[in-house]
């Protein structure tokens, strides 16, 4: 009876919670991606979408599968154009996450390559056509441009054939960019890993910050020097400031004579004293 509502408790406790899709899901050689280190017993299921069709069919070696990477090569090869849209999805007791489509890195020839070159409020976006679409489908194809702020879903922005400019960004702000290619106005493949770039401040704005930054550090200089003075230089201060000492006029000045004059008339007169008897001789005498 316990081992029953412990499996009660561990299937509500799973069917309560949201299943973390698949992280980093892209192409090189194969299609990889990365587990959701928090939860174990997690099986993926890879999926593919043809140029011809709008419906997306299971890879079929790799369905619930344990392992983190899938060989397409066989699906590539049999598609239209060689080239299939690319996803995967996690898998737990009757789970099902919601599905991350792949990106293409650089090197992959269903992907586009571009870079991006930040400007003073702009981000250029620089297509090759040194590629194997440019070389097959002439100008049948063009590239898609998705773009946005990093961290926020990329939308599309503009159909393109060569470099595209993207206007009025904010000074410091991150922006990313995807694109993927176009051929009879369809998409075709997975769309390239986002690349991001920081736009520059002006010139104006870099020396007002420099300028910013260089009084504010003077000013914590002047602010330690200051300190340190007055906790252990308070002694020196308050002897400095200390008026020097004059000593009153009235003590520099000689003491007054203390003579007085006398005068004759005041003196009394006395008879001069020869001798000195004392009384017990003038007994003896007698």
């Amino acid at each position: 009876m316990l081992h029953v509502l412990l499996w009660i408790h561990v299937l509500v406790q799973v069917w309560c919670e949201d299943l973390p899709p698949p992280q980093d899901v892209h192409i090189d050689s194969l299609l990889r991606w990365s587990p959701d280190a928090e939860h174990r017993h997690v099986t993926y299921t890879a999926q593919y979408l043809s140029f011809d069709t709008e419906r997306w069919k299971n890879v079929p070696s790799c369905v619930q599968t344990n392992l983190t990477s899938c060989d397409v090569t066989a699906i590539k090869a049999n598609a239209e154009h060689g080239c299939v849209g690319l996803r995967v999805r996690a898998e737990k007791y009757g789970l099902t996450s919601r599905p991350v489509e792949a990106c293409g890195e650089q090197g992959d020839a269903c992907s586009p390559r571009f870079s991006v070159i930040p400007g003073q409020g702009l981000l250029t976006v620089e297509l090759s056509r040194n590629n194997s679409m440019s070389k097959a489908y002439a100008a049948h194809y063009k590239h898609i441009v998705y773009f946005g702020k990093k961290g926020e879903k990329l939308k599309e922005f503009k159909e393109a054939i060569s470099s595209v400019n993207i206007k009025d960004l904010e000074e410091g702000g991150q922006y990313c960019v995807k694109v993927q290619f176009i051929l009879y106005s369809k998409p075709l493949g997975p769309p390239s890993c986002a690349q991001c770039a920081v736009i520059p401040g002006s010139e104006k704005t870099n020396d007002i910050t420099i300028a910013i930054v260089t009084v504010v550090m003077v000013f914590i200089a002047v602010a330690l020097i200051v300190a340190y003075i007055l906790i252990f230089q308070h002694e020196r201060i308050k002897q400095f400031l200390r008026p020097p000492y004059q000593m009153p006029k009235y003590l520099s000045e000689p003491l007054p004579s203390l003579k007085q004059s006398i005068s004759n008339d005041d003196v009394e007169h006395y008879d001069q004293i020869s001798f000195i008897v004392r009384e017990d001789e003038l007994d003896q005498r007698a």
